[in-house]
C-alpha cells in the first residue's frame, strides 16, 4: 500500500489469515492474475527506486512484480495517479480521497479504506493514509504510510515505475511491510502481499486496456 499496516493482530497471523489479504498492496485478488509476473528468485538485482529512493531495506516482508499494459503511457499514468478514481476499478478499495488539491505530486497525501471481514477479530474497515515522497511525471512514484484498523497496524513503502516498452508500458512495483503481525509470519505475509500486488497490476492492465480500446491514441 504502498502503505499498509496492521496493529494488533496477535502474534498469530496463522490464526487470522483472512484479515491481512485486504490490507496488502491494494489487496486485490487472491489468485495470481494472468499477465502479472513475480520478481526473480533470490539473488542480486537492481533495487526499484524513484528519484533514488526505494522500499525499506530492512523489511522482511517484500515483493516485486511487473506487467506489460497495451495502452499509452499517459493513460496508464493518469489511471494510476487518479487516486479518487481507484474505487471505480478496484473492488477492494471502498473509499479514496485526496487530502490536497491538484495533480499528484511530492508531498501529496491521500486516505483510502478497505473492509476487513469478520474472522477471529470483529469486522472492521482498514484506513490507509499515504504520502507521496518521490515522484517523476510519467516515470515513477513512491509513497509511504500506515494502515490502521481495529487491532491492526502495518507500515508500508510502495514504489511504482512506468516505462515505454514493446507492446505498451511496463509497470513494475515493489512494496515492503513492517509490523508485529506481518513479522510474526513472514512467509504468509509475503504470499498475501504478492497476491495483492499482482491483483492490483491485473486490474490496472484490464482497465487501462479497456479504456484505450475505446479512445483514439
Amino acid at each position: 500500500m504502498s502503505d499498509v499496516h496492521h496493529t494488533g493482530l496477535r502474534a498469530g497471523m496463522r490464526t487470522t489469515p483472512a484479515i491481512i489479504p485486504l490490507v496488502v498492496g491494494l489487496l486485490a485478488a487472491t489468485a495470481v492474475p494472468a499477465g502479472a509476473t513475480a520478481s526473480p528468485g533470490p539473488g542480486p538485482r537492481t533495487p526499484l527506486t524513484c528519484r533514488g529512493a526505494g522500499v525499506d531495506p530492512d523489511a522482511r516482508v517484500r515483493h516485486r512484480a511487473e506487467i506489460v499494459i497495451d495502452a499509452p503511457l499517459r493513460a496508464v499514468w493518469t489511471l494510476q495517479t487518479d487516486v479518487e478514481g481507484w474505487p471505480s476499478w478496484q473492488a477492494p478499495v471502498t473509499t479514496a480521497e485526496r487530502l490536497d488539491p491538484g495533480p499528484l505530486r511530492r508531498g501529496s497525501a491521500f486516505r483510502w479504506t478497505t473492509p476487513v471481514p469478520p474472522n477471529p477479530t470483529p469486522a472492521t474497515s482498514l484506513e490507509i493514509t499515504s504520502t507521496v515522497e518521490q515522484l517523476r511525471h510519467h516515470a515513477c512514484v513512491r509513497w509511504t504510510g500506515p494502515a490502521t484498523g481495529e487491532g491492526l497496524h502495518i507500515d508500508g513503502v510502495h514504489v511504482w515505475t512506468f516505462a515505454k516498452t514493446r507492446g505498451g508500458v511496463r509497470v513494475t512495483t515493489e512494496e515492503t511491510h513492517t509490523g508485529p503481525q506481518v513479522d510474526a509470519d513472514v512467509p504468509t505475509a509475503t504470499a498475501i502481499l504478492r497476491q495483492g500486488l499482482e491483483g492490483w497490476l491485473s486490474d490496472l492492465k484490464a482497465t487501462a486496456e479497456a479504456r484505450a480500446h475505446h479512445q483514439p491514441r
